[in-house]
């Protein structure tokens, strides 16, 4: 291969020459030159207007998919939106159903409250007259039941009372034993509240049935110690007391009933305890020398001038001259005047058939047809009439027999105290 004078070959030498189109039609020719960059041109533009043909072909062919595919998304995204805004609807319905149920539930157990606080009241409203009446007529008195609370301003608030010293602090009806746990909600500390005071109430209700029965207890086991000691004594009792007939079937009640029937039946046996009182009270049955040693007893003796046996209708008091001689019972003044061998005597009825005699006195205090209450003085002892010295003659009477007074003063000394 020979080189030219330039060092080249003569093939990479030789000049491309470009490349021609002829067209021929008829009797007219055409030629044109088709250069290399005009060849790229076209055939960039060729291909571009296919890859685009096939790309808008491809696009028409997917894009129904595409907006399926891109409306079922949205169609899910805005459906899980939905479901969450009925999700957080349904959430504050439930909240505020239970707000709303909270608040009807305690302001029920609001107005329960305060209802069991009105019977409480009223409840103490009636238990004063009873109790002033019972302290008057029992011997001893337990302590009174507890104050009713207020409700009105406690259950107004919630919060607990808060105290510099809660061990030193006095115990208060509102007061919670602990303070409300973290997650504790507001209706979940009332309601414990709520059943600590109902608790209270409930105690409160409790000692209040205790009371009145333990005071009507009382009022029986007093008229029975009365009745005992009167019959003891050969004392009438009027009425048929202790006597009665009773039974039937056991029905419950509720706690009103139960309420208002025990307070029924306290005012019942204050009623028979009253009677009885009276009634002993009418019986002879006090000490007219009270403290005074008794010298001489009711029954057949040695007379004291003659020596011979005789009856003692009464019984003697050794007393000292001019101490007071008393009445044992209510009654009227039938006697007042010298009366042989009582001397100075003053004779009293006391209805029912029963009268009482003092004699022997130095000095007479009362006339006949003075009203004596029990206790009251009717003279002073002395020594007159058929006596050896100063001393008190007394006696006891039913209907004109002369009785022993012994039994009648052993009565007197048990009620005394009841009475």
């Amino acid at each position: 291969m020979s080189v030219s004078a330039s060092g080249r070959l003569p093939v990479f030498g030789r000049r491309k020459e470009p490349h021609t189109v002829i067209i021929a039609h008829g009797d007219s020719i055409r030629h044109f030159t088709i250069r290399p960059w005009i060849a790229a041109f076209g055939g960039s533009a060729l291909a571009a207007m296919a890859i685009g043909y096939l790309l808008a072909t491809s696009y028409l062919v997917l894009r129904d998919d595409l907006i399926g595919a891109s409306t079922a998304r949205q169609a899910r995204i805005q459906q899980a939106y939905e479901d969450r805004i009925s999700a957080l609807r349904a959430q504050v319905d439930r909240i505020t159903s239970r707000q709303l149920l909270d608040q009807q539930l305690m302001e029920e157990k609001v107005t329960e409250l305060l209802d069991r606080q009105s019977k409480l009241s009223a409840r103490h409203g009636r238990l004063d007259t009873v109790l002033e009446r019972a302290a008057g007529e029992l011997p001893d008195q337990g302590p009174t039941p507890a104050a009713k609370p207020d409700l009105r301003a406690a259950v107004s608030a919630f919060a607990p009372v808060e105290t510099a010293d809660a061990a030193s602090a006095p115990f208060s009806l509102w007061q919670t034993r602990k303070d409300p746990l973290p997650d504790e909600s507001a209706a979940d500390h009332a309601d414990k509240l709520f059943v600590a005071i109902n608790q209270s109430l409930r105690s409160i209700e409790g000692e209040q049935m205790a009371r009145v029965r333990t005071l009507a207890a009382n009022a029986y086991d007093t008229a029975d110690k009365i009745a005992d000691a009167l019959e003891a004594a050969g004392l009438p009792i009027d009425g048929e007391y202790g006597k009665q007939d009773v039974g039937g079937p056991l029905i419950a009640v509720d706690g009103a009933a139960a309420f208002d029937t025990k307070v029924k039946e306290l005012d019942e046996a204050l009623n028979q305890l009253d009677a009885l009182k009276k009634e002993a009270r009418s019986y002879p049955i006090a000490n007219p020398a009270p403290g005074r040693p008794i010298s001489s007893g009711f029954g057949v003796r040695k007379d004291p001038l003659l020596g011979t046996p005789a009856l003692h209708s009464g019984i003697d008091f050794r007393a000292q001259l001019g101490a007071n001689a008393l009445v044992t019972a209510p009654g009227v003044v039938v006697k007042a005047g010298w009366n042989g061998g009582y001397g100075r005597m003053v004779e009293v009825d006391h209805g029912n058939g029963f009268s009482t005699r003092y004699g022997h006195l130095s000095r007479i205090d009362v006339k006949v047809g003075d009203h004596l209450v029990r206790g009251g003085v009717v003279g002073e002892v002395g020594s007159s009439g058929r006596s050896t010295g100063p001393h008190l003659h007394y006696e006891v009477r039913r209907n004109g027999d002369a009785i022993d007074p012994l039994a009648f003063l052993k009565a007197g000394t048990k009620v005394g105290k009841l009475l």
